[in-house]
């Protein structure tokens, strides 16, 4: 039996995360011992219905900003956050996190240690987030950083700047490249292709499908090869839905995404992208 508290806040936050039940959201923290993903995996062994399988859904509040240089060669997606919308949503918040971007840009960073050491006129970034944080009171700072270098990048700010994506091209496509960001902040796909999906995230797949099968009564006594097969066709339908060249076109759900690179320009490749979400 578990021996972890489990609170009030803890069911909440798995609710939220997830929509499932709150007698479902405690019962699953209970048997993981207050493990937040376990207990996702663990609803949906038990064939509860995930609404964010990712944690998009999270609390956190702030401001996300998607931009490149200006040759398009090298895109930057950062979020600074802090802790209620009434601050995210004010202007000179805005201005802020976006002043920190074009830092980015301008000092070519590879990462947040380098973007809190570069500076604003003069003023380094990390002490310009402390002053912001004992003017507003409240805890912000630069939580996420991402970056795409390729032969082209396009980017794109979803939801008053709650989704930030990159999506590096082989070649310029500014249109596409504004389509196919907006498929994935949509979509929020786990990996580029099959191919690209992290071992971790397939073994996960894989075990929760098998569990869920084992668990139909329909498939008492059935041999573990008919188990294993169909295992492998619900994780042929999970890449189909969850990467990004799989996935129904948003615009036109009669074609893939591939399919409408390939429309476009038959050499036309998306060769990275990278999607960064308030939470």
């Amino acid at each position: 039996m578990s021996t972890a508290t489990i609170t009030a806040a803890d069911v909440n936050k798995l609710r939220q995360a997830t929509g499932a039940g709150m007698m479902d959201c405690r019962k699953a923290l209970t048997e993981t011992n207050g493990d937040f993903e376990a207990a996702i995996d663990w609803l949906r062994k038990k064939g509860a219905k995930v609404a964010a399988l990712r944690g998009d859904r999270e609390a956190k509040e702030g401001v996300v900003i998607a931009k490149t240089t200006d040759n398009n060669k090298t895109g930057f997606a950062v979020c600074v956050s802090c802790e209620t919308d009434f601050v995210s949503k004010n202007a000179d918040f805005v201005s802020f996190a976006q002043s920190i971007a074009d830092a980015a840009v301008a000092n070519n960073v590879k990462s947040i240690d380098e973007l809190n050491g570069s500076s604003i006129n003069g003023a380094k970034i990390a002490d310009l987030v402390n002053d912001k944080l004992a003017s507003i009171g409240e805890k912000i700072g630069i939580t996420k950083l991402e970056r795409v270098d390729a032969e082209f990048v396009a980017s794109y700010i979803h939801g008053a700047n709650r989704i930030g994506v990159l999506v590096g091209m082989n070649k310029p496509a500014p249109e596409a490249g504004k389509d196919v960001a907006m498929q994935i902040a949509a979509m929020n796909p786990v990996a580029l292709d099959t191919a690209s999906v992290p071992t971790t995230t397939v073994e996960r797949e894989r075990a929760i499908v098998t569990e869920q099968i084992q668990a139909d009564p329909k498939m008492a006594g059935k041999p573990s090869e008919m188990i294993s097969k169909i295992a492998e066709g619900k994780l042929n339908a999970f890449f189909k839905e969850s990467t990004l060249l799989s996935q129904p076109f948003v615009k036109d759900s009669g074609k893939n995404v591939a399919d409408h690179l390939k429309g476009i320009d038959a050499d036309l490749k998306i060769t990275e992208f990278k999607r960064v979400a308030l939470g």
